[in-house]
């Protein structure tokens, strides 16, 4: 068997749709489709991941069609599949995940008919097209052990946009919650318009008040038209978070701190200090306006993202 090369995007010959005649994964590696013929997540920390296997290995798996919920890899027996361990981004496919998000990379999805999910195929596996990994954050779960989870969206959907919301018609079982507040989702409105200009009056009063001022670093971005910055949610507000578009939900940060703040890199203590997880800084206060009310509950929920 020839070499595995990674490519990223669509394989020539192997459109979407397409099932293997044998129903057998090991045609799917054959053709160049995923690297494995056993483990869920193709790729590695420095390339990144160019396909996933979607095929019940994990209950937190929440498929939702043109969304998916995905769990990572690691930390399960091998023989009874039960969690036994904490995942964590040091496993390659994982790291691998991470990359493709933040590199932007698509993502080819394979499914298989031990996923339980109205999206599998009946028998054998399907390959269902290109997916986009648009944020990742660990799950506790009732068992106490702790799973990497990703959300992905078709490409090209409607759901391919950096927050998306499931359409009514389905429901959010599955969807992470905050035990210590009533946090309601964001409203629902009945026009695209008038959302937008509702958000848009937020963010602007937000850096208004901070005057573009990162609430970290203190420093705003400068550009020809003026200083920037960035409206960042502290609990998202897309599946499978909730959080609600709100000012109190909000921080003013610079686009670095932004990127830090989605991916884990630091956290708020319930006394708002800045706390570095790579240790590279110590704690600090987050700068502040007495106008700009932040909830902590949505404090809490985004460090229970990554805090055990």
């Amino acid at each position: 068997m020839s070499a595995y090369v990674r490519t990223f995007g669509e394989i020539p010959g192997y459109p979407e749709g397409w099932s293997p005649p044998t129903g057998k994964r090991a045609e799917i590696q054959r053709v160049g489709i995923h690297a494995r013929n056993i483990a869920g997540i193709s790729g590695t920390a420095a390339e990144g991941a160019d396909a996933i296997v979607l095929n019940g290995g994990y209950p937190d798996d929440d498929d939702r069609g043109l969304v998916i919920i995905y769990t990572g890899h690691g930390g399960q027996d091998s023989k009874t599949k039960k969690q036994i361990a904490d995942q964590d981004l040091k496993d390659p496919g994982n790291a691998a995940l991470v990359k493709s998000q933040l590199d932007g990379l698509p993502v080819r999805v394979i499914r298989g008919s031990g996923e339980k999910s109205p999206y599998a195929p009946t028998n054998g596996y399907r390959y269902d097209g290109l997916y986009r990994v648009l944020r990742h954050w660990f799950k506790t779960r009732d068992d106490g052990f702790r799973v990497c989870q990703f959300l992905m969206v078709k490409i090209g959907s409607p759901y391919d946009v950096l927050d998306p919301e499931y359409p009514d018609s389905v429901t959010n079982e599955g969807a992470l919650s905050t035990s210590e507040s009533s946090i309601e989702p964001v409203h629902r409105t009945e026009t695209t318009v008038y959302k937008a200009n509702r958000r848009a009056g937020i963010v602007k009063k937000l850096k208004a008040l901070h005057r573009n001022l990162c609430q970290v670093c203190g420093k705003a971005v400068n550009l020809p038209s003026g200083p920037s910055s960035e409206a960042a949610h502290i609990q998202a507000i897309g599946v499978p978070h909730n959080g609600p578009d709100v000012i109190e939900n909000l921080l003013c940060l610079c686009p670095n701190d932004h990127l830090r703040f989605d991916n884990g890199a630091f956290y708020l203590t319930d006394n708002l200090e800045v706390v570095d997880t790579l240790g590279e800084n110590p704690s600090y206060k987050l700068r502040t306006h007495p106008d700009h009310k932040i909830g902590i509950e949505y404090v809490r929920y985004h460090r229970s993202c990554w805090l055990k």
